[in-house]
């Protein structure tokens, strides 16, 4: 229920912001929604699991990943940017 709930969120969301964005911009926000949808799903396998080492490793990895989420999105904003093609 919970990752419908997030994925329903995120739809409406990238819907939203996507009236007024340019395509790296859109691309930089999905790739973050991602990431975000990805580190909540190993968050849930976390608490999920009775084994504490497999719940650390699982909430480590769910942090790498919104991490990742944000370098690469970040890293296409700045490439938006560098060609003079960004709407902001």
């Amino acid at each position: 229920m919970k990752i419908t709930r997030t994925l329903a969120v995120a739809a409406g969301l990238a819907a939203l912001a996507a009236c007024n964005q340019s395509a790296e911009e859109q691309v930089a926000d999905n790739i973050e929604a991602n990431a975000e949808m990805t580190a909540d799903n190993l968050e849930v396998a976390a608490d999920a699991t009775g084994n504490e080492v497999l719940e650390d490793n699982l909430e480590n990895a769910a942090d790498a990943t919104r991490e990742a989420g944000e370098e690469n999105a970040d890293a296409t904003r700045d490439g938006a940017d560098a060609d003079g093609n960004s709407a902001n």
